[in-house]
């Protein structure tokens, strides 16, 4: 299931953005990498699992003290 391409929709979906921000990282070529299917612009399922995983955060010792 990893190699599925997701849609610009689905993604923005999933990380609670608008669809335009991604719009604005494919063409500043930031953050994830895009397929380009046709016209459209899709993203791998693993690309988006990594991406995910790249900008989690784990709380400090300080800040679950807290």
């Amino acid at each position: 299931m990893e190699n599925k391409l997701l849609t610009i929709r689905e993604v923005a979906q999933l990380l609670s953005i608008r669809e335009r921000t991604l719009y604005q990282w494919s063409w500043l070529r930031r953050s994830l990498p895009f397929v380009k299917v046709g016209k459209s612009l899709r993203i791998r399922e693993k690309d988006l699992v990594a991406f995910i995983a790249k900008n989690t955060r784990q709380p400090t010792k300080e800040s679950a003290e807290k």
